[in-house]
């Protein structure tokens, strides 16, 4: 085979790549025929793949049940990347993994604004109260966004999004394009809410490793990572009422809900390990 032809891998990177700067602008007609086939080609398979094999719920109840065991599961089994960052990542690979999500930090939940028009009024009035939040209730100064810029202000690192994306992962790419296309594209908006249920529930024991590395490194600026230990138990409410309020008024399609649980789980779980096998890589090069 010829060194010129590229890799399963590379290719990846670039369709992420590229479908990551397409979301943040308005595209052409025949861009956006391209991310609607790459998006089919790659979440949309992966989707149909969930939704078919997820398990048959009677009630919204059921899976709230379910959505709960699977969270204490992986609380209780926390990858080992996540303690090599919570307990041992030094300065410069904790900068690496900050690094890796400022393509989502730097521009958090912008990508979700999407779906409250494609939700019935009560769903989409609890997502919204969650996308609030996110916000800062219109405070600059507490928004998610610019708790991150803090962050790597901090940290010596710049602020500027584009100075990301080309150094970004697949993995970590594909994290914010994931919620891209399930808030705007995704064929039913109840991926959408088995997604962002699973996500503000997860980051409850999810951002911990962060949370603590930040801590032990001395670092000031950590409120990125305890806002949303403190703030997610109130989203994760609010999510779970959208799921109920979507199937009171428009009846749920409960394996679609479910879909967008394990695949975000899926999707998520990668992007972190990635990105800290990527500080590790880095690190032990430098040395």
């Amino acid at each position: 085979m010829s060194a010129t032809l590229e890799t399963e891998a590379q290719a990846r990177l670039r369709d992420q790549r590229r479908l990551f700067r397409l979301n943040r602008r308005l595209p052409t007609a025949e861009e956006y025929g391209w991310m609607r086939a790459t998006e089919e080609a790659w979440i949309g398979r992966l989707a149909e793949e969930h939704a078919a094999a997820a398990p048959r719920f009677e009630s919204v109840a059921a899976l709230i049940k379910a959505l709960g065991a699977l969270h204490a599961a992986e609380q209780a089994d926390i990858p080992p990347s996540q303690d090599y960052l919570a307990l041992t990542a030094d300065l410069d690979e904790f900068k690496a993994v900050v690094a890796q999500f400022a393509v989502d930090g730097l521009i958090e939940s912008q990508p979700l604004l999407p779906v409250v028009p494609r939700l019935p009024y009560r769903s989409g009035m609890a997502v919204f109260r969650v996308l609030i939040d996110e916000l800062g209730c219109g405070n600059e100064e507490q928004a998610h966004s610019q708790l991150y810029r803090d962050l790597l202000t901090e940290l010596g690192m710049s602020v500027e999004l584009e100075d990301y994306i080309d150094g970004t992962g697949a993995a970590g790419l594909a994290y914010v394009n994931l919620f891209h296309w399930l808030a705007a594209r995704a064929e039913s908006p109840e991926y959408f809410l088995g997604a962002y249920a699973y996500f503000e529930a997860s980051v409850l024991y999810g951002f911990q490793g962060f949370a603590q590395a930040a801590k032990r490194l001395g670092i000031t600026h950590h409120q990125y990572f305890t806002e949303h230990l403190y703030i997610d138990q109130y989203h994760s409410r609010q999510m779970r009422s959208a799921i109920r309020a979507y199937d009171e008024e428009l009846g749920a399609d409960l394996a679609k809900v479910w879909a967008g649980v394990t695949l975000t789980s899926a999707v998520v779980g990668e992007a972190n390990d990635a990105a800290v096998a990527y500080a590790r890589a880095r690190a032990g090069a430098a040395s």
